[in-house]
Order: structure tokens, then C-alpha cells, then sequence
């Protein structure tokens, strides 16, 4: 099987190597249930999805999706769902006439007007400053 491309949110193919590496880092933690390398959509995507127990019993589900570009761009989606509501944010590299390259859609709705923002160019980098955001926002539930 061919992977797609792309998925038109970047002129580039989506990266397969690093999503793969991506997988295999997510995996190896004991807050991710699973990540999976999955075409849903006819988007090729990292899907995580974090452990229960990592969060408090009225958050149902928490997911991550990652989209890695050869470019650089990327398109990285964190998601909890409640029972009544959704809380989301994103993290993106890619034009777009909304935003500079880098930008940020804030919770709790990720709202396509996002906010410019500057990310790191490494791969590694960027999965750090996501997953200390989602710490942040673990403790935070927690707190509540």
C-alpha cells in the first residue's frame, strides 16, 4: 500500500518516518494507551490516545493527532471529551490566510482563528513543548 501524500493542509507529503519515530517515543510511555499510524479521513495520522487513569473519571476520552509534513509542517490536535462538552486546542506549522506559519489554536473550542506563535524546527522539540502543555493541562484538571 502507497500512503497518501498529503491531506491539503501543507503542499507536502505527509512524513511517514516521523510519525513512525513519533509513535514509537508515545508508545513507550505509560499515559498513552495507544498510537496508532492510521489513514482516517484519507488523512494520514498519528492517532494517540492517553491512559484513564492519567486523568480525572469525568474526562471520557483524551486523544492526540499528529500530522507530520516533509516540509516541517505539521498539524498537532489535542482533545478531551467530557460528557457534556469538548476541550481542545491545536498546534500548527502550515500557510494559511488566517495566521503566520506558526500559530496556535486555543482552547476550548481551537477556534480557526488561532494565535500567531513561533515553534521550534526539530520534531523532538515540538513533541516536548506539546506534552508539557498536556501536563500542564493534566494537572490543572486535577486541580479543578
Amino acid at each position: 500500500m502507497v500512503p497518501p501524500t498529503g491531506d491539503g493542509g501543507s503542499p507536502a507529503p505527509i512524513d511517514h518516518p516521523i510519525l513512525e519515530f513519533l509513535q514509537t517515543r508515545l508508545s513507550a510511555t505509560q499515559q498513552v494507551e495507544q498510537a496508532v499510524i492510521t489513514d482516517a479521513n484519507e488523512h494520514l495520522e498519528l492517532r494517540v490516545t492517553f491512559a484513564e487513569p492519567y486523568y480525572p473519571t469525568w474526562v471520557d476520552e483524551a486523544t492526540l493527532a499528529v500530522r507530520w509534513y516533509t516540509n516541517g509542517d505539521f498539524k498537532i490536535h489535542y482533545r478531551e471529551v467530557h460528557a457534556d462538552s469538548a476541550w481542545e486546542c491545536r498546534w500548527d506549522r502550515h500557510r494559511n490566510p488566517h495566521n503566520t506559519g506558526d500559530h496556535f489554536h486555543p482552547p476550548p473550542t481551537a477556534p480557526t482563528l488561532g494565535e500567531d506563535a513561533t515553534w521550534p524546527i526539530d520534531h523532538r522539540d515540538i513533541l516536548t513543548l506539546v506534552l508539557d502543555e498536556i501536563e500542564q493541562r493534566i494537572t490543572t484538571l486535577w486541580d479543578e
